[in-house]
């Protein structure tokens, strides 16, 4: 029975991780920014889905809607007003604007943890579930929230595999990550594809914060690891690789699932912490990175 409940349970935490990375590495992928504030966006997205479905008593569905706006307007926000006027900053040199955009997204993301701690305090507190209840799965009893997580989580997956490789957008957004002045070339404006991407990301950012809020809980002090962790799994998989973000996400999902039972859950990081070190030791691309 414990086999499966490590299975059952490092699936659900591996698909919410892969979602919760994948917007950081298509950001990266696309416009080449690293945003360390990703956390935050993470935060106020369960916060606000939170605050809409329990405090204001209107439900998880509508919770849900809110906190995916919630992350729509902070990743926007991040966009417009922190990445893209040092972007476009005639003061500082091209070579050193991805080093401000790095600075300028950390402190974003140190002052949305101060925020929403002012605003809701920083005690945890756990999302309404989408699907409340237990489900008794081959003897095994598991929260039915967590097999729903998992089932979003990959549907959204999903929906993104076909945006990127169905559509004309997801073609753009493709030619913009592998040549941005030659998409300009072709008569392209490459500011509003950005726009797009951020609008995506926030989406994704929003729907992961809201998951995680109501599978593991959440609080503005989670703000660093939500980051570190992402940042962990793009390093490990292969920064702007999507195929290699998914295989670290199970990769790092599962170790920290059995070290948390085999173990002790506080000591379930370090282990991918120290895969991590021997990777960039051995392959400083990634697992699947080209570069």
């Amino acid at each position: 029975m414990l086999v499966l409940q490590i299975l059952i349970d490092g699936f659900a935490i591996s698909t919410l991780y892969a979602l919760g990375a994948l917007g950081f590495t298509l950001i990266f992928g696309v416009s080449g920014v690293l945003n360390l504030a990703h956390g935050g966006l993470l935060v106020v997205s369960a916060m606000i889905a939170y605050y809409v479905g329990t405090r204001l008593g209107l439900g998880a569905y509508i919770g849900a809607g809110a906190g995916i706006l919630a992350g729509i307007v902070t990743a926007m926000a991040t966009y417009l007003l922190i990445v893209r006027p040092i972007q476009r900053s005639r003061v500082i040199p091209a070579r050193e604007r991805e080093l401000f955009v790095l600075t300028g997204t950390l402190l974003w993301g140190v002052m949305l943890q101060e925020m929403l701690s002012y605003i809701f305090t920083d005690t945890p507190i756990t999302v309404k579930p989408l699907l409340p209840g237990i489900v008794d799965f081959l003897g095994v009893t598991t929260p039915a929230n967590e097999f729903i997580t998992a089932a979003i989580s990959w549907v959204v997956l999903g929906c993104l595999w076909l945006l990127v490789n169905r559509t004309k957008m997801g073609k753009q957004l493709l030619a913009a990550s592998i040549n941005p002045r030659g998409l300009t070339l072709l008569g392209f404006e490459l500011s509003r594809i950005y726009l797009l991407v951020w609008i995506i990301y926030g989406v994704l950012a929003g729907i992961a914060g809201i998951l995680l809020g109501s599978f593991l809980g959440t609080s503005s002090e989670f703000i660093p690891a939500l980051t570190g962790s992402a940042f962990s799994i793009v390093v490990l998989g292969g920064l702007g690789s999507v195929s290699g973000t998914l295989f670290a996400a199970y990769v790092i999902g599962y170790i920290e699932t059995l070290t948390a039972y085999l173990v002790s859950p506080s000591l379930r990081n370090v282990p991918a912490l120290v895969l991590l070190i021997l990777v960039l030791y051995i392959r400083p691309q990634g697992l699947l990175g080209r570069r």
